[in-house]
């Protein structure tokens, strides 16, 4: 029954780390062509926002891709 649990994290946890493959890259170029596009006050601080959003989200992805690949290889070399 762990086994198949264990199974189950780490399937979502992928499923969701590859979402945010896709997601943090796509936030980041939007972000810099914002800030390329924008010279007004009001909508590049929106620009810089955004950027800080993606690179904070750049970041979680590493740290979750670390977990889920933990979590996979606990399954995998699990003593039973």
């Amino acid at each position: 029954m762990n086994n198949t649990s264990t199974l189950e994290k780490g399937i979502k946890k992928l499923l969701i780390f590859l979402g945010l493959l896709i997601a943090s890259p796509l936030i980041l170029s939007i972000a810099f062509k914002a800030i390329r596009i924008f010279k007004e006050a009001p909508k590049v601080f929106f620009a810089y926002g955004l950027l800080a959003i993606g690179i904070l989200l750049t970041l979680f992805t590493v740290y979750f891709g670390f977990k889920t690949f933990k979590t996979l290889l606990d399954y995998l070399f699990e003593k039973k």
